[in-house]
């Protein structure tokens, strides 16, 4: 709180988000992790920004998506630029691996909900460190886990199920991609916040790559498509 002319500021509270990215969706894959997202960020339920990257490499280990409001995300990377440099001015032979960047960002994040001031965003961390692969997520109140696959947002529901049914542990970097990208295309024609402009990124021992944008092969001819309320109660 802050004073001023005798009375007092109340401190302020995001209470809903503005710019909001849509869904990460993330893999295992035979020598790392792949992580995949679009580059839309809607103000609102417009598609205002088409150009957001939301997967950032950290530090030497780990690779970094976020969706929910961009500006939060930008802070936690902020965050985590300050983690690594702190980490590194040790120069002690050793760096933070992605088991360690994700308990910090669980702390972080349930540090804001339990102060009422959250970050509204959903993370993903995945990384490889002394081969050994790492993949977990966290949302905007602390909750955390880790698993072979992930996603935030829709594509918990719309292609976690799809994850399921076609992931294996010994998926090469081809199959991975090809394995995203369906995730991705059924997020486009589902999801109303997602765009067709999607960045995949990777995580290896050698390090991270984040590949350019690209644009997902579509159809649209389905007769589901062509008229999606037929047959509705009350539909025109």
């Amino acid at each position: 709180m802050t004073m001023t002319m005798g009375t007092v500021d109340e401190s302020q509270r995001t209470l809903y988000p503005y710019v909001t990215g849509s869904s990460v969706v993330a893999i295992k894959f035979k020598d790392g992790i792949l992580m995949a997202a679009d580059m839309g960020g809607s103000y609102g339920s417009t598609l205002r920004y088409k150009n957001i990257e939301r997967l950032k490499p950290i530090g030497k280990h780990s690779l970094l998506g976020a969706s929910g409001e961009i500006s939060d995300f930008q802070e936690i990377l902020r965050y985590l630029d300050e983690l690594i440099l702190y980490d590194n001015m040790w120069d002690d032979g050793n760096s933070l691996g992605p088991k360690e960047v994700h308990n910090y960002l669980t702390r972080v994040m349930y540090n804001r909900r339990n102060k009422f001031n959250p970050l509204w965003n959903s993370l993903i961390l995945g990384g490889v460190k002394n081969g050994q692969k790492y993949l977990g997520t966290v949302n905007m109140i602390g909750i955390n886990y880790e698993d072979n696959h992930v996603a935030t947002g829709l594509g918990n529901h719309l292609a976690r199920p799809i994850l399921r049914e076609e992931w294996h542990e010994d998926l090469t970097f081809e199959e991975g991609v090809k394995l995203l990208e369906k995730c991705m295309r059924v997020l486009l024609y589902r999801d109303r916040s997602a765009v067709n402009k999607i960045q995949i990124s990777k995580i290896t021992e050698e390090g991270a790559t984040v590949f350019p944008p690209f644009s997902l092969k579509t159809y649209w001819e389905f007769a589901a498509f062509k008229n999606p309320t037929a047959g509705a109660e009350g539909s025109w």
